[in-house]
């Protein structure tokens, strides 16, 4: 946000003032507006600078700059990022470590977070690219409680990606809170 224009850096040479409770004073010069900010121990700030006459509010500019921070911090963080997990796998995986990948891939959606699957192929693994789409298909069944496949298993040179994301995007940030 641009920095409002305070005291000494307003330009006009009638502003239309506001009280610091919100009632409108009137059409003053900027004299008299800077006469009265000082009385009343208080900034004069330019809120409104394209109406005609600009409008000024008289105010703690110090206290109001930090309550703006404040704020733009709070808005800030209750923004949610979207965090994307990446897993390689290989197209001949024993059963445990398919266990093993699942549970990490269900810990990943329960936080909610989305997943990249990634199966690489290598060598002679590349001409039954069926393998990899069974696997990729197996554990999307395996987690289908906590996540939904966003993208379908598909080639992309030697590698074939699938991407989950978690199936109640709602709750998925409350569960890792917890």
């Amino acid at each position: 946000m641009a920095e409002l224009r305070v005291n000494d850096t307003i330009r006009a040479a009638e502003v239309r003032l506001v009280a610091p409770d919100g009632a409108q004073i009137g059409v003053k010069k900027l004299e008299e507006a800077m006469w009265l900010a000082e009385q009343l121990d208080l900034d004069l700030v330019e809120v409104a600078p394209m109406a005609d006459p600009p409008v000024c509010r008289l105010m703690d500019y110090g206290r109001f700059k930090y309550e703006r921070s404040i704020k733009e911090r709070a808005a800030r963080k209750s923004q949610s990022r979207t965090v994307i997990k990446e897993l390689r796998l290989r197209p001949r995986i024993e059963n445990h470590d398919f266990d093993m990948q699942t549970r990490k891939v269900i810990s990943f959606l329960s936080g909610g977070d989305k997943v990249k699957l990634t199966v690489r192929f290598r060598g002679r693994e590349r001409e039954r690219p069926e393998y990899g789409k069974k696997l990729l298909t197996r554990l999307a069944d395996a987690v289908s409680q906590e996540g939904v496949m966003e993208q379908a298993p598909k080639m992309e040179g030697r590698n074939m990606t699938m991407m989950l994301a978690p199936a109640n995007h709602g709750s998925g940030g409350q569960k890792q809170k917890r």
